[in-house]
């Protein structure tokens, strides 16, 4: 006798409701070693989207250090990233609220460093031997076109007294001083490029009164990407580089740089942050690292000598944040049933410890959708990468003659990748009967530099085709229905949902959040760190003003013809609301259905509990009303024009 009920799809009664997700969700951020002791940074939607540093000891105990109402984050480049450094169990770290650098010895009240709020601070090193904080500024407070970036020096002890230590370049990162403190060496790019796309790396003395000397470019220009450069224990120089198509291992040795591990996978990833690790070093010959191939991550031991990978067999399928010390690697990873989780792992034993969770939600796994990964045709003759999730709830069975409703992902970035990591707003759908697309488009990063370059030149183009024909290849496949397939995306990804709803026909409907409608709007109000991204993805401006018209949404509204719901931070400066704004009057004056909903204390990417469980259930009510089908949860009902 059969236990489960008919339903159609999008109507079936799930356990994963957006309360839970909010209720038992966090996000996992920074790890940082410091003797025996393990930090990291909890980002808490209870909390009001709160940054919090938590500490784990090897007796087990773990406690949160950050006192309210402190915030540990950054504003440098917005993204920021890198917010605090850990030494001899002193704790410095970025407070949101003023972008002040704190000193924090737990159990005392964090004391300020920095005064100034109008200069933010990001990537600190300690510099022992000399007393200081070693940090990239980026200093808002002169008058300017945009902010000035800088590595500067300041004494551990605070004060106004900060020591400009280079200056120059349009971007700074990674500054890392050598084991016995007579070297530093630092990455440094300028407009037009971001960091993906070409960053030189620099090698400078350390004289005794703590100026850099001596300093000149030993890798990289702006056609090589070079990535988390790292000081061995025994004062040899590591980085990443994408110089053959993929970003591989390098070392500097006697005036050169020499291979150490070539293959066909990238052990890195978009600089999108400050601190991104996704490799350390166990000791002078061993590196614990991590590397992808066909959007999987795997955790590998690397011998600096040889340059023998060896794969440590784990149940995850995606690795950051990778910190090592003797004996030990410790990282954030998560696969499609496990969410993403501190783990340390024994390297001797090879046992695995996690140490947290993001998420406490016990589910049944069986209502759990794992993804497929796909490769299907697009333009050119080429393929494209995505990873399909089939609904998945063991209550229920859909009537016999239907296909599923398809929710197409379209990532941000647009240089980043999508993660197989257990994703509860993914499974909110899945276990309610949807079936999603989670698209790596042609410029998503995982798959070689040639991958990323599709999109140059080619934004609002190559990643609407992908997310297109992903689509069409699962209708014609017979796999989801043709009538009832929608897009989403935030940001860079709200971009591609609005191109796709403007200039293709095949969706019926869309969710953005914070998406860009107005390509020129964008460049103009945008923040330094993006402000000349845009001269790759569509070409400069204002030279090629008509690309960018030709491939904004907002001057192509009479193209649309299916309805939208867009959600938008009323904080947002990467996106400004009012690119929102006049989509929505666009959309209302043509008389299609819409949606539009504002949240205040909300900046780019929600953070905050109610926001993030608002907006879900708020598209999940947009799709009941859309494409015909009765909710099973008692959600707030949205407004919606013209329906």
């Amino acid at each position: 006798m059969s236990t489960t009920d008919v339903a159609s799809y999008g109507s079936w009664k799930s356990p994963v409701t957006s309360e839970l997700i909010v209720s038992e969700t966090i996000k996992l951020g920074q790890i940082f070693l410091d003797g025996e002791d393990v930090y990291w940074t909890e980002i808490r939607p209870a909390e009001g989207g709160r940054s919090v540093i938590v500490r784990w000891t090897p007796e087990g105990n773990t406690e949160d250090l950050t006192p309210q109402p402190f915030n540990v984050r950054t504003r440098v480049h917005e993204y920021g990233g890198g917010a605090f450094v850990v030494s001899d169990g002193v704790i410095y770290f970025s407070n949101f609220t003023d972008q002040r650098l704190y000193q924090h010895r737990p159990a005392l009240e964090p004391q300020a460093l920095t005064h100034h709020t109008a200069r933010r601070y990001a990537d600190s090193i300690v510099d022992k031997a000399r007393n200081r904080l070693i940090c990239v500024r980026e200093d808002h407070s002169h008058p300017g076109p945009e902010p000035t970036n800088t590595i500067v020096a300041l004494p551990l002890q605070g004060g106004e007294e900060e020591q400009l230590l280079l200056s120059g370049s349009d971007f700074y990162a990674s500054p890392r001083i050598s084991p016995d403190g007579s070297f530093m060496t630092w990455l440094a790019w300028n407009h037009p490029n971001m960091p993906w796309d070409g960053t030189e790396l620099w090698l400078g003395e350390l004289k005794p009164d703590g100026s850099v000397a001596n300093h000149h470019m030993i890798a990289g220009g702006t056609d090589e990407s070079i990535c988390q450069p790292e000081w061995s224990p025994d004062g040899n120089l590591y980085f990443i580089s994408d110089r053959t198509d993929w970003w591989n291992f390098y070392r500097w040795r006697d005036g050169g740089s020499e291979s150490l591990c070539e293959m066909t996978a990238e052990f890195g990833r978009p600089q999108w942050l400050f601190g991104m690790s996704t490799y350390d070093f166990e000791s002078a010959n061993l590196i614990v690292c991590s590397y992808t191939s066909k959007g999987t991550w795997n955790l590998a031991t690397l011998d600096s000598h040889t340059g023998e990978l060896e794969e440590i067999r784990t149940p995850y399928t995606e690795v950051w944040n990778v910190r090592a010390s003797s004996g030990q690697a410790v990282f954030c990873a998560g696969s499609p049933t496990e969410p993403a989780s501190v783990v340390r792992l024994d390297l001797l034993t090879r046992n695995l410890r996690v140490l947290r969770r993001a998420s406490t939600l016990e589910i049944d796994s069986t209502y759990v959708s794992c993804p497929k990964p796909i490769e299907f045709p697009t333009e050119s003759g080429q393929t494209a990468h995505a990873f399909f999730y089939a609904p998945q709830n063991p209550s229920y069975e859909a009537p016999s003659a239907e296909v599923p409703p398809l929710l197409v992902k379209s990532h941000s970035g647009p240089t980043a990748a999508t993660s197989t990591t257990l994703n509860w707003e993914i499974q909110y759908w899945t276990s309610r009967g949807f079936a999603v697309l989670d698209v790596n488009y042609g410029g998503s990063s995982g798959y070689g530099r040639d991958y990323r370059q599709r999109l140059d030149g080619q934004w609002g183009i190559v990643d609407v085709d992908d997310c297109q024909n992903g689509a069409r290849y699962l209708v014609e496949e017979g796999m989801v229905d043709r009538n009832r397939v929608a897009i989403r995306g935030s940001s860079a990804g709200g971009y591609t949902t609005l191109c796709a709803l403007t200039f293709r026909d095949i969706f019926k409907a869309g969710a953005s959040y914070y998406g860009i409608s107005d390509l020129e709007a964008l460049v103009r109000d945008t923040h330094k760190f993006e402000a000349r991204y845009l001269d790759r993805l569509i070409g400069p401006y204002p030279e090629r003003q008509d690309l960018y018209r030709e491939r904004s949404p907002i001057h192509f509204t009479h193209r649309l013809s299916c309805p939208l719901i867009i959600f938008q931070g009323l904080e947002d400066e990467v996106v400004p609301p009012n690119q929102a704004e006049l989509m929505v009057e666009a959309l209302q004056n043509k008389g299609l259905a819409v949606a539009y909903l504002a949240f205040e204390n909300e900046q780019h990417g929600f953070r905050r509990a109610d926001a993030i469980r608002r907006a879900l259930d708020a598209e999940a009510y947009f799709y009941s009303r859309i494409f015909g089908f009765e909710l099973s949860d008692q959600v707030e009902a949205v407004r919606i024009d013209n329906l």
